[in-house]
């Protein structure tokens, strides 16, 4: 869809070139040689709704931006027929102000845009897809190399000490046979009628014995060699010595 525009130049506007409404704005505004700062605004809007004549045929959703900006222009045209305001510091508020902030705006990214795009259309002509620069190599050192024997002795002695193999340490844990711990309680049972089991783990503070001490209390009471009590979770653990009677019942 093209339009011709007649103003002090012909002018043709294909409509499926611009990107938006602040395209075709632009596109009025720089081919006119019109200062963006002093628009015209019924010419340039009179341009703008002859161009877009028939927006329909480009679908709803991209003519419902050109149509919302040409009730923006319609409205800055009939704010300048009208008596104007001042501001705070007495100077006449320009109803065409945020519309240039907006088209200087949409300039900038879009000529950031074109700029990066072109960028990527040269290395494309030079390098292939994928091509990683190679790092820089370092500068040459221009100082001369200065040694003496003291720098070099002292070189010798670093390489023998890096090179020295490193010296293996092997801890092997002391074993706890649990038929130790099954004779130690056994023989304290014989003494006294019960025994906490903390008090038999006291001496050795070591978790490894920890272990095999519950190991042989548990493997005499399922010998029924002896009785475990605890009033509630957390609470001390007894050991009682039982007698061949209770055993048997």
């Amino acid at each position: 869809m093209s339009v011709e525009l007649v103003a002090d130049a012909p002018l043709v506007v294909e409509l499926e070139r611009f990107q938006g409404p602040l395209d075709l704005l632009l596109h009025l505004i720089r081919s006119q040689d019109i200062d963006i700062f002093d628009i015209p605004i019924a010419r340039i809007t009179n341009q703008f709704l002859a161009a877009i004549e028939g927006i329909e045929e480009l679908g709803l959703d991209h003519a419902a931006e050109f149509l919302e900006t040409a009730a923006l222009l319609l409205r800055i045209k009939a704010q300048m027929l009208l008596p104007r305001h001042t501001n705070e510091e007495g100077e006449w508020e320009d109803p065409r102000a945020e519309l240039v902030r907006r088209l200087l705006e949409y300039e900038h990214f879009r000529e950031a845009a074109q700029r990066l795009a072109e960028a990527e259309a040269r290395r494309q002509r030079l390098y292939p897809r994928g091509y990683v620069p190679p790092l820089p190599e370092p500068d040459p050192v221009d100082a001369p190399l200065e040694l003496d024997w003291d720098d070099i002795w002292n070189a010798i002695l670093r390489l023998e000490e890096r090179v020295r193999p490193l010296e293996e340490y092997r801890v092997v844990p002391r074993a706890v046979p649990i038929t130790d711990k099954i004779k130690l309680i056994l023989e304290v049972l014989e003494r006294q009628a019960r025994v906490e089991f903390r008090e038999l783990i006291r001496p050795f503070a070591d978790r490894l014995h920890s272990v095999v001490t519950l190991l042989a209390t548990l493997e005499l009471a399922r010998r029924r060699a002896l009785a475990i009590r605890q009033q509630a979770h957390f609470e001390p653990l007894w050991l009682y010595r039982l007698d061949r009677s209770d055993t048997e019942e």
